[in-house]
């Protein structure tokens, strides 16, 4: 099944059109920092197997 140079100019256009409209048409922004959390975790874990032998 061959494509016709007529389709291929058709999805090249169809690709072309879907990527121009993703919204790239500015340099990319740092986003906002987001703000501190009013929460705060301290602490000590350990994982491992521990005893004599």
């Amino acid at each position: 099944m061959s494509s016709t140079p007529l389709r291929r100019v058709a999805l090249v256009t169809l690709a072309l059109t879907l990527v121009s409209a993703c919204g790239a048409e500015s340099p990319p922004r740092a986003p906002d920092p987001a703000p501190q959390p009013g929460v705060s975790v301290t602490g000590e874990a350990r994982i491992g197997v521990s005893g004599s032998f």
